[in-house]
């Protein structure tokens, strides 16, 4: 029974041994060679003091010495850390100070990186340098080969249990500083698991990732293949969108996820030159994708599933949207995922019924244990529930249900903009303005106005050519919203702000743009 996340790689490795597991950077890798390596980075880690419970940071691009990585801290007892290749050393540093990391993976090129955090970071004991470094110089660590290679292939004995933590996974708040979401090895089981069934996963899909794996959705990709014992392509990133079609077409994939900036690429680009007919399913989360793009992508990809999903770090997934339900419901996301339930409620804690917004809450066992060696936002995300020891997730995101128990999103609890004493949801106004031909992205937030308290805003960017004016946008919104809620203003860019999970970055366009706008 796979009752810890390693069992995952493990079961696979018994059932599937010559399989391809993982295609990466050119190189194909069997389950077997993934176990034996993950085995010897375990047996690398205990040798060097690592401890049950120690976290294990993972700094790495995507590539196979992450994934053996995740797989090697968790054989050797402990709690992995993926951090996103591109964020900055310093960032880097609080966070590892946060956990008090005890190990670090990161690339050789990056020594002076390695140098710097041995300093500034006490905890860490153990620093292993994956690759070529650039220069001959001494490395401040150990190379990830003569770990590996000074190590056996067998599987060593694991005190772990299913309530032990497996992995933290940092997100950032309201405040911009990072958290870390503490996901327990029974958590990840049953999210995975949830996450299968609705999915119909076999070990004949061939899923490409092109997201971090320092992105929960990313990384449950990995975890979620491993489980079902497919194969995952994995990919730096979409930034060559074509070279990744190419991907698709050549290893046959069947599972695409995506989040709505991949989609909104895909839609301008002219895929008559790639064969996507072996694609069963496409998945959207991180944020919701427009109905207007729905409609586009199910037009040009009528034969595959498409899943519009919801989900926040804290809890992984929330609910999904059966493909059959696209026609009757497009703007949904759906109802909760297999083994969970959700409810709306107001600000006095009152649950809602159909048609009513309020704060939705989310219960079952994928509900995480809330965040890091931070007790006072734990205690104001993850509330007491029925049963004691039970937590309850907080989203902080607003929702409504329909008459049939399906979910709508409705907007951020910190996105709500107030303007002349009235709300507007900007995914509302959103909505109306992908509508306009040649609309590729769209972002609304709430910006200072001294008479309206907050003034509506809209940053758009155009595709395939197509120039529009603010007159054009204020003509068509005038024509299909209220008149509190259409913008005061419009900016045009050539592209909007992303995070690094590729979410359109709301906080960054209230800086000024160093492009600075087209017109508006």
């Amino acid at each position: 029974m796979m009752r810890l996340v390693h069992h995952f790689l493990e079961h696979s490795a018994e059932q599937f041994p010559d399989k391809v597991a993982l295609v990466c950077d050119g190189r194909r890798l069997t389950y077997a060679e993934i176990e034996e390596q993950a085995n010897r980075l375990a047996h690398g880690l205990r040798a060097r003091g690592l401890q049950r419970g120690d976290r294990v940071a993972v700094w790495l691009p995507n590539s196979a010495e992450a994934v053996v990585a995740i797989f090697g801290a968790l054989k050797a007892e402990g709690i992995f850390v993926v951090l996103n290749a591109t964020t900055p050393t310093g960032k880097v540093a609080r966070i590892l100070n946060n956990c008090t990391a005890s190990a670090l993976v990161l690339p050789a090129r990056q020594a002076e990186d390695a140098r710097f955090l041995q300093q500034a970071v006490p905890s860490l004991g153990t620093v292993i340098l994956c690759g070529d470094a650039p220069s001959p110089t001494e490395l401040p660590g150990l190379r990830w080969e003569d770990v590996l290679g000074a190590a056996p292939p067998t599987r060593p004995p694991c005190r772990t249990i299913d309530v032990d933590l497996a992995c933290l996974i940092y997100t950032s708040g309201s405040t911009g500083d990072p958290k870390g979401v503490m996901s327990t090895h029974a958590n990840v089981v049953f999210a995975t698991g949830s996450i299968i069934q609705y999915l119909e996963n076999t070990p004949e899909d061939i899923v490409i990732n092109v997201l971090p794996l320092s992105f929960d959705y990313g990384l449950y990709q990995l975890l979620m293949v491993f489980r079902f014992g497919g194969t995952l392509v994995l990919e730096r990133s979409f930034a060559y969108p074509a070279a990744v079609l190419r991907r698709i077409e050549e290893e046959r994939v069947t599972g695409l996820p995506g989040v709505p900036t991949l989609y909104a690429m895909l839609l301008q680009m002219n895929l008559s030159p790639f064969d996507l007919s072996s694609l069963r399913y496409m998945t959207n989360t991180a944020a919701a994708l427009p109905v207007e793009h729905i409609r586009r992508l199910r037009a040009r990809f009528p034969w595959v599933r498409f899943y519009s999903m919801y989900g926040l770090t804290e809890c992984k997934r929330v609910c999904y949207l059966p493909p059959e339900e696209l026609d009757r419901r497009p703007g949904s996301v759906g109802i909760p995922i297999p083994g969970t339930e959700v409810w709306i409620e107001d600000e006095s804690g009152r649950r809602l019924g159909p048609g009513e917004v309020g704060e939705l809450v989310v219960r079952g066992s994928h509900v995480m244990q809330g965040y890091w060696n931070d007790p006072e936002e734990t205690a104001r995300r993850y509330r007491p529930g029925r049963y004691p020891a039970e937590r309850l997730l907080y989203t902080g995101d607003l929702f409504y249900m329909d008459e049939d128990g399906f979910l709508y999103f409705v907007a951020r609890k910190d996105d709500i903009i107030k303007t002349r004493g009235e709300k507007v949801a900007p995914r509302e106004v959103e909505e109306v303005l992908y509508r306009l031909p040649g609309v590729v992205e769209v972002a609304v937030v709430g910006v200072p106005d001294e008479i309206l308290g907050q003034a509506v805003k809209a940053f758009i960017v155009c595709g395939n050519g197509v120039r529009l004016t603010p007159q054009d946008v204020l003509r068509h919104c005038r024509a299909h919203l209220e008149d509190f809620a259409v913008p005061r203003s419009v900016e045009f860019r050539e592209s909007l702000p992303k995070t690094p999970s590729g979410k359109i970055d709301r906080r960054a366009l209230l800086t000024p743009s160093p492009e600075g706008p087209r017109e508006g």
